[in-house]
């Protein structure tokens, strides 16, 4: 069956966990009733060693590995038994197990091959006296859509298990390096684990980090390595040093405006689902920053995201959720509760309502430049970015994402954005408006989801949206405000 299946893989997976990196029942319910799973939390299990090593951001952990400070081998297993301490990923018996299922966070567990490659690049400085490339021994955990050599990519279906995509192919089956694997490896990355990551339509590869920096180098890294001439979907375009720096000469050291200010537009709400308390006071620090720092702020009226919504949703059911079923048909497994509305299976749309779809998207999207280009006003500058909330609430609780509007339109028009932290989630402060008037159904569904206590604590992150093409310009400018909030919040807390 199926749930046999499931089972088993799991059991494996948690299998790969050396037994001193296994938490206790108790350590199990400790971390159930914590908001945040990092920092001291996690510390209490790691020495000092390692709590030293996970306390650097990826650009310092490379430049200290550089010098010797570190040994790749080092600085893995850190990582690794930081990664594995995390209930849900931490054992290797059935009781474990069924811990696991509610937060099954790694879905691929390679420390032999991570320790394997940390070896060969020790190896590697010791006989060359250099370091492999720009990520030398920096651990990267990947999104289980990618394919490892020797591992399982299963992209939570369980008829992948033990197949390429599927299929039984013995040439493919485990034998296969995706080209973003090829390329961090050849960098001197570690790879050390897999997260989940379903996509059902073709996407562009993105970069997690700690920090902003940590983002760039990545970024830049893999842009090095020329990658579209290996992968004719990359369009041929190196990193552009000159559009960052002259991003970044727009504000000082701490953020504010020199002579040419930024000019930063606030979408507060899309009109359908209003943002959470939290979210809306994100926003508010964000503004306040940007006007204390004497930059420009305005508010964003762009054009009605619902037909963005609408677009984008009906391109991703296209086939009739048919692809998506065929790989749940593999094993027999059901699609999960939260999708059945809008996955379930059904006739493709015709050929000509999908070329209709692609010229609503296109006309959205001129509407939308005009829009942007109408923002230039009395002063004659135009905005440079939109600050505006990734989801209507903070994490999200599973079983209550109503709304992915707010990602919808900027991934239908294929803009530039970046993600940062803002703040968090405060019951004291965010407290729930029992006089709100829902908007609609859905708006009402999602106000309602709101419960101060349960979010308390929880990371408020915000998008800053650029123009297509513009991904060194928003990096730039999520730089200068990341630093400006952290300058701001330290100087707040003293």
């Amino acid at each position: 069956s199926w749930q046999a299946a499931a089972r088993a893989k799991v059991k494996d997976i948690h299998s790969r966990i050396p037994k001193e990196w296994v938490l206790s029942d108790i350590d199990l319910e400790n971390a159930k009733k914590q908001r945040n799973l990092t920092g001291a939390f996690i510390e209490q299990y790691l020495d000092d060693d390692e709590k030293d090593i996970v306390g650097n951001d990826s650009v310092r952990l490379v430049e200290k590995i550089k010098c010797q400070e570190y040994t790749a081998v080092d600085v893995t297993r850190a990582y690794y038994c930081q990664t594995n301490s995390m209930p849900g990923g931490t054992a290797d018996d059935g009781h474990n197990c069924a811990d696991s299922a509610k937060n099954n966070c790694l879905h691929e567990i390679m420390f032999d091959f991570a320790i394997q490659t940390a070896v060969g690049l020790d190896r590697y400085y010791a006989e060359n006296g250099i370091v492999k490339g720009p990520l030398h021994g920096l651990p990267v955990s990947l999104k289980d859509q990618f394919h490892v050599v020797g591992y399982d990519t299963t992209m939570g279906y369980v008829g992948w298990i033990g197949t390429y995509e599927g299929s039984q192919d013995p040439t493919r089956v485990h034998q296969v390096n995706s080209q973003i694997v090829k390329e961090l490896l050849s960098l001197g990355a570690v790879l050390f684990c897999k997260n989940p990551g379903q996509d059902t339509y073709p996407s562009s590869v993105g970069v997690m980090g700690t920090t902003i920096d940590a983002v760039k180098l990545v970024l830049i890294s893999i842009l090095s390595t020329s990658p579209w001439l290996r992968d004719p979907d990359v369009v041929k375009m190196p990193w552009n040093s000159d559009a960052e720096s002259s991003t970044l000469a727009r504000a000082n050291a701490d953020g504010s405006a020199k002579h040419a200010p930024l000019k930063i537009s606030i979408y507060w709400t899309d009109g359908v689902v209003t943002p959470h308390p939290p979210i809306r006071r994100g926003l508010r620090v964000v503004q306040d920053a940007l006007q204390d720092l004497r930059h420009k702020v305005i508010d964003w009226d762009t054009p009605s995201q619902t037909t963005a919504n609408r677009v984008h949703l009906a391109f991703l059911n296209a086939d009739g959720a048919h692809d998506i079923h065929q790989q749940l048909d593999i094993s027999g497994e059901p699609l999960v509760r939260p999708l059945r509305g809008t996955f379930q299976l059904r006739d493709p749309i015709p050929l000509l309502e999908y070329q209709d779809l692609t010229i609503q998207g296109k006309v959205y999207n001129e509407a939308y430049t005009d829009y942007w280009n109408s923002t230039s006003g009395d002063d004659g500058q135009v905005v440079d970015a939109v600050l505006m909330p990734v989801a209507p609430h903070a994490a999200v609780i599973p079983g209550k994402f109503y709304h992915v509007a707010y990602t919808e339109s900027i991934n239908l028009m294929d803009y530039s954005a970046a993600v940062i932290p803002v703040t968090t989630a405060d019951k004291s402060v965010d407290t729930f408006d029992h006089g709100y008037q829902p908007l609609n159904e859905v708006d009402r569904k999602n106000w309602e989801a709101y419960d101060p206590e349960t979010y308390d604590g929880a990371p408020v992150g915000l998008q800053i949206v650029a123009r297509k093409w513009e991904e060194e310009k928003v990096w730039a400018i999520a730089k200068i405000l990341d630093t400006a909030l952290k300058i701001r919040s330290k100087r707040n807390f003293r």
